[in-house]
């Protein structure tokens, strides 16, 4: 098993008064991480929300029924929280009411459970984000020479835990995970009524990673209005397939400001979706597909580490380009991608002369400095 950084930073938060709300993609690992944290306490209990019975229980329950649910249980961890109807208001009434019970709570969309918790549980929740693998993850538990030597296969086929642990069989793994999770979430959601058009749209993003996105564009290759396309990449952000990077501008007459790109936040559930696993030497989207890599393992580093950070991109009027702008603690720091340790580097001057920035190059020889904390 890959152990998993928010595993420490969780067991240090337990009974300090507060539920452990978990979120992230299917099959990142939330219940495998919740459950080895729940079995190493005593008076334990586990509810699966993905069960019938469980859901009839959990949904509008009050406090005898909660009582007779929990009894002596110290701590409880519910998994899949979303598919309990008002699960927000059964949390708030255990939290209130069980002061004594450690809550874990884990829930694959941010859809319905994003707002619930936000109205029923302000303050006395602590909320983590579990992404898919970490590069921090990985090379402490393949070992930093072999984690580097599998650098391809992890931009080629991602960082989903069992398409790690499971050589060999990544393509259909991940063929099988856009089949039956990628949409399972958004598909339930009543918001979304035709499944092919939302299909037709990961593939249009896919193709567009690493360039600014239209939704002008977008609308018109998926055949709909410009409207129903923002409601769905918002729909597609908080199921978390794909994260928005906004533009950094404080100088709107010069800069981009209103533009936004729009990654994938794994790259192998990316390439699966368009079906394209070819090597690197042999493909045309290297350079976009390791600029994906990159950002998302740095807002993985991120969000592990619970470091603050405003992630973007920037672009001037004239079309010069920085591939990532961090913003931390007032500090402004600049990254240019190239997979290519040899090919040219050329320092955006337009932005150095507009910014009190430190710049540096990444390339597949240095990456490491990028994705693992400082």
């Amino acid at each position: 098993m890959i152990d998993r950084t928010l595993s420490e930073r969780i067991t240090k938060t337990l009974f300090g008064g507060k539920a452990v709300i978990v979120l992230g993609a299917r099959q990142t690992g939330k219940t495998t991480l919740l459950k080895s944290i729940t079995e190493q306490q005593p008076n334990r209990m586990q509810l699966n929300c993905d069960e019938p019975i469980v859901r009839t229980q959990l949904q509008d329950a009050n406090l005898s029924d909660l009582r007779n649910i929990i009894g002596d249980t110290r701590l409880l961890f519910i998994d899949e929280a979303q598919r309990v109807k008002n699960i927000g208001l059964t949390l708030k009434l255990i939290t209130d009411n069980f002061r004594e019970v450690q809550l874990l709570v884990s829930g694959s969309s941010a859809l319905d459970l994003a707002s619930e918790f936000k109205e029923s549980l302000a303050g006395r929740k602590r909320d983590y984000t579990l992404y898919p693998v970490s590069w921090q993850e990985f090379s402490a538990h393949a070992g930093f020479l072999q984690a580097k030597s599998q650098l391809e296969s992890r931009i080629l086929y991602g960082m989903y835990p069992e398409v790690i642990t499971t050589p060999g069989d990544e393509e259909e793994l991940l063929y099988e995970l856009i089949d039956s999770y990628l949409y399972k979430d958004l598909l339930s959601f009543e918001g979304v009524r035709k499944p092919d058009l939302l299909s037709k749209l990961v593939q249009a993003l896919a193709l567009q990673i690493g360039s600014e996105v239209s939704y002008n564009e977008l609308a018109q290759i998926v055949g709909v209005d410009k409207n129903t396309i923002s409601s769905y990449i918002d729909l597609l952000e908080k199921t978390f397939v794909v994260f928005r990077l906004p533009a950094y501008s404080t100088n709107a007459r010069n800069e981009i400001s209103r533009s936004r790109k729009i990654y994938f936040f794994d790259t192998g559930i990316r390439n699966a979706v368009i079906g394209n696993f070819n090597p690197l030497t042999l493909r045309t989207d290297t350079g976009a597909l390791w600029e994906n890599f990159l950002i998302a393992e740095r807002m993985k580093m991120l969000g592990n580490n619970r470091i603050r950070a405003g992630m973007h991109f920037w672009r001037s009027v004239t079309q010069t380009e920085v591939d990532y702008v961090e913003v931390r603690a007032g500090q402004i720091r600049a990254f240019e991608f190239k997979w290519n340790p040899k090919a040219k580097k050329t320092k955006p001057r337009a932005f150095l002369n507009s910014y009190d920035a430190e710049l540096t190059f990444i390339d597949r020889d240095t990456f490491t400095a990028f994705v693992l904390p400082e």
